[in-house]
């Protein structure tokens, strides 16, 4: 038998009931569902160093599972010295089982790394469903060798789900685990 990610599997089992019942779908089919994890790490020394894109590849390898590609510049801009076409960046889109292993290393093992975490803001969604996650440092996934880090970068996690309002879509990351800050707390 294939392997089934664990939240692969808690989606279908009770996730997607939960949230039927909770917004009194119709059908299973209208419940949303988590599709893509996109990750983003901008590399502003990179139109000096091209040594940085090559390390971000690895680490984001690393991290995810999957390769990752360099972002290129679309236009030029001279304050910064920069020329269309440079790499200025790397990301990498997750889906399905690859995108499952991620979200649930990051729920269990990373996020619980952060110092002085006290969860999530829920104040990145955009309006269509979608959430991003900013993360300052590449060091709380337990992949990334400290001893190997020339460069401390930050990244961009997007949730990008089928649900079309954001009250919807913080339902379904709470579901899957996802630390959010309470809400009745002050500061």
């Amino acid at each position: 038998m294939a392997y089934i990610p664990r939240l692969k599997t808690k989606y279908r089992d009770e996730i997607r009931t939960a949230l039927k019942e909770k917004f009194q779908y119709k059908s299973v089919m209208q419940v949303p569902r988590l599709t893509k994890i996109a990750i983003n790490q901008g590399i502003g020394g990179a139109t000096t160093d091209k040594k940085l894109i090559e390390n971000a590849i690895s680490e984001l390898t690393t991290i995810t599972g999957q390769q990752a590609i360099s972002a290129k510049s679309k236009k030029d801009v001279s304050n910064f010295k920069l020329r269309k076409g440079m790499p200025i960046g790397v990301r990498v889109t997750l889906r399905d089982a690859k995108m499952y292993e991620f979200l649930d290393r990051l729920i269990a093992v990373a996020l619980p790394r952060i110092r002085d975490f006290k969860g999530i803001n829920d104040k990145g969604f955009d309006g269509r469903g979608n959430y991003t996650l900013g993360i300052t440092e590449q060091i709380i996934f337990p992949e990334i060798n400290i001893d190997k880090i020339n460069k401390i970068l930050g990244m961009d996690i997007t949730f990008v789900t089928t649900a079309t309002t954001d009250v919807e879509a913080l339902e379904l990351l709470k579901q899957f685990g996802l630390p959010f800050k309470n809400q009745n707390t002050n500061g």
